[in-house]
């Protein structure tokens, strides 16, 4: 996959797309300001690869064949701006508030959610078959629309990080218990979408460098051993996010990641995503907190990580990458104040308040 920089657009949840997760005009928009803004690679925000298992609201959907087309109309409009667009695919599992009632929510254990409080239904063999096999078909179907590649959601709570998590993960099976059985169905989950894609077709994960939780979630030195492993299995690429959003004590929980503004603040998860990606061959992109093409230079310039990934910053100016190309680092218009979600989409208050002046 060929690449016009080292910026990425991390997956950013617009909550902007229809009832069935289908695209609307506006969330069109989002990616045609993104890739017209400069930065070289998107993720786009997670999609959901089973239409009975949506873990928010006016999230895309990748379930079935019906969405190929209207995402072969975006990806040849972000190729035509020089950007390159890649899908993010999830199964959320337990990390939701979103009709609890009204769906089977399933998960590696029967345990309650710390900060939810939903408690799924304890995943059997044949659930994970078909989570598995419903992970294939988004990867196909991602393909097909012309994306340049597949990320799979392994981080912040949802369903495949929660099988590499000691708290979420009690399972005797052969999914629970060590690093690599937790791991089992992030590995098949990649055989399986590789067989679906194609040897060449780039498949990434977003995954944590560690959760920042104690003795309840993943150390640096699991995360390292899966991602060798992943490595090993022919995964393209990973990047690192980190910290599961339930743990209280990590860099990217709010009211930590706000106001991250000083240098000295940014780019939070790269001590730990450097530690790992000295050990790894495939390429490694940070997320978190980065703000600064001056750190990020040093970063690339004294660690192993090749490339950065930035959300908030790009949901409030999606043209920062071409300022900062023309020369202009003056800060970014986002002041990392965490108030971007909105129950009407997620941008930035900045904008909002401007429509809402607009409006009046």
């Amino acid at each position: 996959m060929g690449l016009k920089n080292r910026l990425w657009r991390s997956a950013t949840w617009e909550n902007m797309a229809d009832d069935k997760g289908h695209l609307t005009e506006r969330l069109r928009a989002v990616y045609h300001a993104l890739a017209r803004g400069g930065v070289g690679t998107i993720i786009t925000g997670y999609a959901f690869v089973l239409e009975e298992e949506q873990p928010n609201p006016g999230m895309m959907g990748i379930y079935d064949d019906s969405f190929i087309p209207e995402y072969r109309e975006l990806t040849s409009a972000v190729h035509a701006e020089g950007a390159n667009i890649v899908m993010q695919i999830v199964y959320g599992g337990s990390t939701t508030g979103f009709k609890v009632g009204d769906r089977d929510i399933m998960g590696p254990s029967e345990v309650p959610h710390p900060s939810q409080g939903v408690v799924p239904r304890e995943m059997n063999r044949d659930d994970i078959a078909r989570v598995v096999e419903a992970f294939a078909q988004a990867g196909r179907r991602c393909k097909a629309a012309g994306f340049d590649g597949v990320q799979l959601h392994g981080a912040h709570g949802y369903l495949l990080s929660q099988f590499l998590s000691p708290y979420f993960n009690r399972r005797t099976d052969e999914y629970g218990g060590t690093i690599h059985d937790r791991a089992r169905i992030i590995y098949e989950v990649l055989a399986a979408v590789r067989a679906a894609v194609g040897p060449d077709y780039p498949v990434f994960i977003k995954m944590h460098c560690t959760d920042h939780w104690d003795e309840h979630g993943l150390s640096v030195e699991d995360s390292l051993q899966v991602a060798l492993e992943l490595e090993r299995r022919g995964i393209t690429g990973i990047e690192f996010s980190g910290g599961n959003p339930d743990s209280t004590n990590y860099p990217g929980k709010a009211p930590i990641r706000n106001k991250i503004i000083a240098e000295e603040k940014q780019s939070y998860f790269a001590s730990e995503t450097a530690q790992i990606a000295k050990r790894l061959t495939v390429p490694v992109i940070s997320v978190g907190g980065h703000r600064s093409p001056t750190r990020m230079k040093e970063l690339l310039n004294t660690t192993d990580i090749g490339y950065f990934a930035m959300s908030r910053t790009l949901l409030s100016e999606p043209e920062l990458v071409n300022r900062w190309q023309r020369g202009d680092f003056g800060r970014p218009r986002c002041v990392s104040c965490g108030k971007c979600w909105d129950a009407a989409g997620n941008i930035c208050i900045l904008d909002r308040e401007k429509k809402g002046s607009d409006d009046n």
